[in-house]
């Protein structure tokens, strides 16, 4: 059909949009975010961006320089390449250290949460008076010193110490040991130290959490006849995903570059039992003089970090993409 036609079947010419001459040209999206506008807002942002420039993202650059070199911190350095990084994966002590920071991983990280998600569970049911003062003592450890947490510690596991004191008055005296100086028991201690300290936090994380949770989901699971179990399992849990993935990025980078409570309780004793990586990244630069190898070192461990975190951020958000699928799969099915 011509538009004669087209005319005479509708009544009216179709109308076609010609571009005014008057009108100014359109600019491309990404021409119109940088505007004066934007780039202004920057400006409130700056300070920050200068400091993080400066203080993160430099130092890391003259570290990863520097483990491209033989380098004291006075003399020349001299460039060896990757003979650095040859050495941090040749060394059969740091390989040990590193399997021992990869342990506290228990310690640190899966003990922390599963703490934190029964505390909390209870918590959120538990009506009675003085609850938020025990909420606060329980998350005392987290805004202590870390200094101070390992001095106390290593004052109650001592061989005369509170806690073997009070194994012989129990009468499993024979059990009572030097928990720090013993190489069976250094690390666990040093593992259940690091439980102590972060499980208040990731209780305080899925505390705020379950307040997010509408009340009604509960109502209609116990209409159903779900149990306190089944509640936590179909409901709580789901619902604290992003708490969790928040709780395991914490815990995981604080038992990987964890170094002053270890410092302060064994000083990586008794032989190498409790070293860790940053424990020889510290030896390497401030007292053998080795700034190449530690900052080679330093990157490796940084890298090892970033790959765990994104590893368990990925691995949860995949099982969350699964479970929206079901969802969705589930809700088409009713329907």
């Amino acid at each position: 059909m011509n538009t004669a036609a087209r005319v005479r079947h509708h009544g009216t010419a179709p109308t076609t949009a010609t571009p005014n001459r008057d009108d100014p040209p359109r600019s491309h999206p990404l021409t119109a975010y940088l505007t004066t506008r934007s780039w202004s807002s920057l400006l409130y942002v700056a300070p920050a961006l200068a400091f993080f420039a400066v203080f993160v993202l430099y130092p890391i650059g003259v570290s990863v320089w520097y483990s491209f070199y033989a380098y004291d911190g006075l003399s020349e350095g001299i460039y060896v390449g990757w003979a650095n990084y040859s050495d941090v994966f040749t060394d059969p002590e740091l390989r040990t250290a590193l399997l021992h920071s990869l342990l506290l991983l228990i310690f640190y990280a899966a003990l922390p949460v599963c703490a934190g998600l029964l505390l909390a569970g209870a918590m959120s049911r538990i009506r009675i008076y003085g609850l938020t003062v025990f909420r606060a003592v329980l998350f005392l450890p987290q805004i202590l010193s870390s200094v101070v947490v390992a001095v106390a510690w290593r004052d109650l596991l001592a061989v005369d110490g509170p806690v073997n004191r009070l194994m012989r008055t129990l009468g499993i005296g024979r059990f009572a040991t030097s928990w720090l100086g013993d190489f069976s028991t250094a690390l666990p201690s040093i593992g259940i130290i690091g439980t102590w300290v972060e499980f208040g936090l990731c209780m305080v994380l899925f505390l705020s959490g379950m307040v997010t949770i509408d009340k009604s989901t509960y109502e209609a699971a116990r209409l159903d006849g779900a149990g306190p179990v089944r509640e936590f399992f179909a409901i709580t849990l789901p619902a604290l995903r992003p708490q969790i993935s928040i709780a395991l990025i914490l815990t995981v980078t604080f038992a990987l570059r964890n170094f002053d409570l270890i410092w302060n309780t064994t000083r990586g004793g008794p032989g190498t039992s409790t070293t860790v990586p940053s424990l020889y990244v510290y030896q390497d630069a401030f007292q053998n003089r080795m700034l190449g190898r530690a900052s080679a070192l330093a990157v490796v461990l940084t890298s090892v970090i970033l790959v765990v975190v994104l590893a368990v951020q990925l691995t949860l958000q995949e099982h969350d993409v699964r479970s929206r699928r079901r969802i969705r799969q589930d809700g088409k099915v009713s329907s």
